[in-house]
């Protein structure tokens, strides 16, 4: 099992840091995740067509997190963690999951999932300088050709489609939130030391999602909390967000952050657009 750690700058030294190279496991889940969230967004826009945000995210952070717990039992790992873990755990979810889900199911629905995904996907230009400011993480030459080249890579990719942002600018501005709540979720997983396994941590960061999402769905929204009896395109994304983005997804994303600095991690999944 993978622990998630934090960097402790008191212990750690950063000349220690640019001297290690990118563990080969690193390209293998970056791949993965390519791939995988890569499509998640379109399916996630088919899902929002019939089912409402809040709802949808409760069904994907529900399946996530009882299934990663599955995935504990079922690998022997640890199912409960410490009073001070859990509230650690729980203030990386109020940022990665519960600000997350809120910004960008509701920002989905106003974009097209291309544009919308560019947009996430440039939290990078936060979580760079807040490790570095925070982590202690160094900046080096790599890492700044790396973030400049996948930034430049997502406004090409975005194209004359960024005249087009004016047309939903709350659109626009809630996927931006979207991108600023991951950097701040992904900073605190590595700040915090949580001594448990990735997939102990994940399963309780879309638990702690679940606690919060559930009564917001409640109060302002109806209707039911799973796709069974949806067409068969919101139905299918439904299922893709919840069993492939919020359980194998997480645990990858978890995974990728326990073996390498914040900077390498965010830099890597600028693939996924």
């Amino acid at each position: 099992q993978v622990c998630v750690r934090s960097i402790d700058s008191r212990n750690e030294q950063p000349e220690m840091k640019t001297s290690q190279p990118i563990p080969v496991a690193v390209y293998w889940l970056v791949i993965a995740l390519a791939i995988l969230w890569g499509t998640s967004w379109p399916m996630m826009k088919l899902a929002l067509v019939e089912m409402q945000p809040l709802r949808f995210r409760v069904f994907c952070v529900g399946v996530g997190g009882f299934g990663l717990l599955g995935v504990c039992w079922a690998l022997r790992a640890p199912l409960l963690v410490s009073r001070a873990n859990f509230f650690k755990i729980a203030g990386v979810a109020l940022f990665s999951a519960v600000g997350w889900s809120l910004c960008m199911s509701y920002g989905l629905r106003m974009m097209e999932s291309g544009r919308a995904a560019i947009i996430a996907y440039m939290f990078p230009i936060w979580s760079v300088p807040l490790s570095a400011w925070l982590l202690r993480e160094p900046l080096t030459p790599r890492r700044l050709v790396g973030l400049a080249a996948g930034l430049v890579g997502l406004v090409l990719l975005m194209g004359d489609e960024v005249y087009s942002v004016g047309r939903s600018p709350l659109g626009a501005l809630l996927m931006f939130g979207t991108a600023t709540c991951w950097a701040i979720g992904t900073i605190l997983a590595k700040m915090w030391s949580v001594q448990v396994p990735a997939s102990t941590f994940a399963a309780w960061v879309n638990l702690c999602a679940l606690i919060v999402l559930l009564p917001l769905s409640l109060l302002l929204e109806e209707g039911p909390f799973h796709p069974f009896g949806f067409s068969t395109g919101p139905m299918l994304g439904a299922l893709y967000g919840a069993v492939v983005a919020s359980l194998v997804c997480q645990w990858i994303w978890f995974r990728l952050v326990s073996i390498t600095s914040a900077s390498v991690a965010s830099i890597s999944i600028l693939s996924v657009p």
